[in-house]
């Protein structure tokens, strides 16, 4: 990897483990819990991590693998996780695509075009491996301050304060 490759990763892992701290120590119930009129929780945030973004920007987007592309329309609303699924493997999932995004990230050059690109998005399009870590970052983060209002919310822990 380059050396602005790594960079960008090292945000972009950043922003991946502010997710995972947020949530340490929450239980299953609390990160179940819908905390907003549209019915999200912290669990089903990760799930959407998982896979709207880790495995679709990278293995599909980037990567353009076949089968993560020919199952993105059965996975469903990825803001919904199901009681057969435990809040332990949302997580190893979100874990999961990491490490398989991160494959991907390793393997592509910055400049690589994506290998595939979603008829749904006729307003954006990013032309490089570049731009999309950019995205991903932003939208990590965006989602990572999501999930510290929630969790103050639950039980009034804080991530990072500065000051005393």
């Amino acid at each position: 990897m380059t050396t602005e490759t790594e960079t960008l990763l090292a945000s972009l892992t950043a922003q991946r483990r502010h997710v995972q701290g947020i949530l340490e120590g929450l239980g299953e119930d609390d990160l179940r819990r819908p905390l907003l009129p549209s019915g999200w929780s912290c669990l089903g945030l990760v799930r959407h991590l998982a896979l709207d973004v880790e495995r679709f920007w990278f293995r599909a987007v980037a990567a353009g693998d076949p089968a993560v592309i020919d199952g993105l329309g059965r996975a469903g609303d990825a803001w919904r996780v199901g009681r057969d699924a435990s809040a332990a493997s949302v997580l190893d999932r979100y874990r999961r695509e990491i490490d398989a995004a991160n494959a991907v990230i390793a393997a592509t050059p910055l400049e690589a075009a994506p290998a595939w690109w979603p008829e749904r998005f006729t307003d954006w399009r990013a032309r490089t491996l570049r731009e999309l870590l950019l995205h991903v970052i932003t939208e990590t983060a965006c989602h990572a301050g999501h999930l510290d209002a929630a969790r103050e919310l639950i039980d009034g822990r804080r991530w990072l304060v500065l000051t005393t």
